[in-house]
């Protein structure tokens, strides 16, 4: 990833993606409020099925970026979920041509234990939801921030 920051969208609806290898969470914002909202979590099945959903949402929802959460290591370190998520995001810009910005999304998972802490949320629901508040909290860090990590376009 390139160290320089890039400014992020300042008007309209992105989507943003917590990705991982069994489930993708998906959260929706308005960059001119900065919010940002839980939408859903696909179980990946295989490639084609969800990248039809991200479609779909993509069709319904008509982003003007797509953000996703970037894997490292506490240290910043890369591994093997790096770059499948590298690979997911080069895919989402190829797919769909629309703007892809990388948040660092070492923190998310986190924040959002800590939101479904503070709403009481717990056992089977929790698991349902907390990949789409992962996602949530990678957008509310790619609006508070004021720049991602980088941008493929």
């Amino acid at each position: 990833m390139p160290d320089s920051a890039l400014s992020p969208i300042k008007r309209g609806t992105v989507l943003g993606f917590d990705f991982g290898t069994a489930r993708i969470g998906i959260a929706i914002g308005e960059a001119e409020l900065t919010s940002a909202h839980p939408l859903e979590t696909i179980t990946i099945v295989n490639n084609e099925q969800y990248f039809n959903r991200i479609q779909a949402l993509i069709k319904e929802w008509q982003p003007q970026a797509l953000i996703v959460g970037f894997p490292t290591h506490a240290d910043g370190a890369e591994d093997e979920a790096t770059a499948l998520c590298r690979r997911f995001g080069n895919r989402l810009h190829g797919r769909f041509n629309l703007p892809v910005y990388w948040v660092d999304e070492r923190w998310t998972s986190v924040v959002a234990e800590s939101l479904l802490n503070e709403a009481l949320v717990f056992g089977k629901k929790r698991k349902q939801v907390l990949d789409q508040v992962a996602a949530q909290a990678i957008l509310a860090t790619y609006f508070s921030t004021g720049a991602c990590m980088a941008k493929l376009d």
